[in-house]
């Protein structure tokens, strides 16, 4: 079921978007040559409880960390690790979450760690572009396919791939909700978008073959091939003036 929100709601989910965007902020700036994954978890939980907020993804189905850290070919919900001590080159995908007063902000992007290669750099240059593009077709009147469509299509275009498993969400007083956002689609099928709807569009696109696999851990999603894989992710509100951001700055 699609839950419209109310202007009382939108205002909270407006919050939680900060919190979640300042939260992924501070991540990014961490992002450096011999820091672990562990150390940024620690600085993005002890951001949102210090902004009177809670990680959404801690203890999320038994999630074991407050963010999800994914390097190079780790697509999503990589548990940052103490061991796991980033290099130069590598492309890390940090997802953050934060609930507050019983609403939920989500975000994600994909940092270079010092200077990576022109071809590292240049899939987090498109499937950046994809996010914007997706969000673009976030309108009254479209539809969820039209997303998707306009994702799919423009990494496609550049001989990457989007991950079909899992996808964009609704988001509010629950993490996840209907409807679910596919970064792939046909134009004007789908839900039709209406104002009052939040959703996260989240394209999550591998430079090699789009197949995935879970590591025994049940958590870690990586590409079946090795390749480089970007994440990035905004949540959005559908209003009748066209799709607002957010987790934007401030």
């Amino acid at each position: 079921m699609i839950i419209l929100k109310t202007s009382r709601e939108l205002a909270a989910l407006r919050k939680a978007g900060k919190i979640s965007q300042a939260a992924l902020k501070l991540a990014g700036e961490a992002v450096e040559p011999g820091i672990s994954t562990w150390e940024i978890d620690r600085l993005v939980r002890r951001y949102i409880e210090s902004a009177k907020a809670t990680p959404s993804f801690l203890g999320y189905e038994g999630y074991p960390a407050s963010a999800c850290i994914s390097v190079n070919d780790v697509v999503i919900h990589g548990i940052p690790q103490k061991s796991q001590i980033l290099k130069k080159g590598d492309i890390v995908s940090i997802d953050v979450g934060a609930c507050y007063q019983g609403f939920h902000g989500d975000n994600a992007w994909t940092f270079p760690c010092g200077e990576i290669s022109p071809e590292a750099r240049a899939l987090l240059d498109a499937a950046e572009k994809s996010l914007f593009l997706g969000i673009e077709q976030a309108r009254p009147g479209n539809r969820i396919g039209d997303i998707g469509h306009a994702v799919q299509e423009y990494v496609e275009a550049r001989s990457y791939s989007v991950v079909r498993e899992f996808t964009g969400h609704g988001v509010g007083a629950d993490m996840h909700e209907d409807p679910s956002v596919p970064n792939f689609g046909v134009p004007g099928r789908g839900v039709r978008l209406t104002p009052g709807m939040v959703i996260a569009i989240e394209p999550m696109i591998n430079m090699g073959r789009r197949e995935i696999e879970i590591k025994p851990d049940g958590w870690t999603v990586v590409t079946r091939d090795g390749s480089l894989s970007a994440h990035f992710e905004h949540t959005i509100a559908i209003t009748k003036e066209g799709p607002v951001i957010l987790t934007l700055p401030e």
